[in-house]
């Protein structure tokens, strides 16, 4: 007689899987099936290829809360959330109208394209130890404008940037939806440097994993954005890991956040901060609250919350990010110390 307890496991078993994979198929003109595209979720390592039939299969985390993005050469890239898994999620691309820009050549422009790479670099893959290990295998893609009128340099690329980082072991296809760094006269100078931003979509393939190389992907992480989340969804603060702090004295976290476990997600509510406790010496708009962040000890960092309430999910992604600020030590781990999002996740 065969046990019934072993088919039971083996039916939970089997439906567990079925639940975390998401299949479906790719179109495009004419119901065509396309093969080769890229599917992915966002800053991870989760990725696939659809087949000739246009079919796919990927893993999925429901708790997640990633972004599916959907890549393929000449169509229009899709941004997917809230999706249903337990459904079959057909995708119908759209034929790109954008057309490949005209390089243009600028005799009056007041620095050349070797300068304004190097500031991109530096400010896009840091100068990290990392960083000096991390090329740009398509650099000639990526155009510059500098704006003169506005202080701004701007970067783009009509093609997903090929990053290969050797010192972690990933090469990263990052698509960039955004760059730009305000100065505060015309310059190319990091020193007249008053802001950066960033902005894309990523996704990671691991190309070596010795020991060595899990060892800095070790320290990448620690005192990472990525660390820096997790530990909060967990009220895991302390010496050795991150402490909240007011000019030198340490914050009891209970009483400047109520953090609420939601279904999949962490909710935090930011209490107000008392009045006169915080100094808004970067002008900043809307701030809610803003603190010190000392990571073990030794790196000091600051954070601040221009919103009332925000998500964090599974994998340490939120839901606020363009309105949590960071500034200090913590912004210095650019791309080149970026790790993927569900990077150590089995031992959370």
């Amino acid at each position: 007689m065969k046990n019934p307890f072993l088919i039971f496991f083996l039916f939970v078993s089997i439906s567990i899987i079925s639940q975390n994979t998401l299949r479906g198929r790719v179109t495009g003109k004419d119901n065509t099936p396309l093969e080769g595209v890229n599917i992915y979720f966002d800053g991870t390592t989760i990725s696939t290829i659809s087949d000739a039939n246009g079919n796919y299969a990927l893993q999925y985390e429901p708790s997640s809360n990633g972004i599916l993005v959907v890549s393929f050469v000449g169509y229009e890239r899709e941004y997917l959330t809230s999706i249903d898994a337990s459904k079959s999620l057909d995708i119908r691309m759209k034929i790109s109208k954008n057309e490949l820009r005209e390089v243009v050549i600028n005799k009056n422009d007041l620095f050349t394209r070797k300068q304004k790479l190097k500031l991109f670099k530096e400010y896009f893959l840091g100068t990290t130890k990392n960083a000096k290990s991390t090329i740009i295998k398509n650099e000639d893609d990526i155009h510059f404008k500098y704006d003169k009128k506005k202080l701004l340099l701007t970067a783009s690329s009509d093609k997903p940037l090929s990053i290969v980082n050797t010192s972690l072991g990933y090469r990263i296809d990052y698509e960039l939806v955004g760059f730009e760094i305000t100065f505060n006269k015309i310059s190319i100078d990091s020193k007249d440097v008053v802001n950066n931003f960033y902005q894309g979509v990523s996704r990671f393939i691991e190309i070596e994993h010795s020991p060595e190389i899990l060892g800095r992907r070790q320290k990448a992480f620690e005192g990472s954005q990525l660390q820096f989340f997790r530990n909060f969804a967990r009220n895991n603060w302390g010496s050795d890991k991150f402490l909240l702090t007011n000019d030198s004295n340490s914050l009891d976290s209970t009483k400047r956040f109520k953090i609420t476990n939601e279904n999949d997600a962490v909710k935090v509510e930011v209490l107000r901060q008392p009045k006169g406790e915080s100094k808004n010496e970067e002008n900043l708009q809307n701030i809610v609250a803003s603190y010190n962040l000392i990571y073990n000890n030794t790196e000091t960092s600051k954070i601040v919350f221009q919103t009332n309430s925000f998500y964090i999910y599974k994998y340490g992604n939120n839901s606020n990010i363009d309105s949590i600020l960071f500034l200090g030590k913590i912004t210095e781990k650019k791309v080149a110390d970026m790790l993927p999002l569900n990077y150590g996740i089995e031992s959370l």
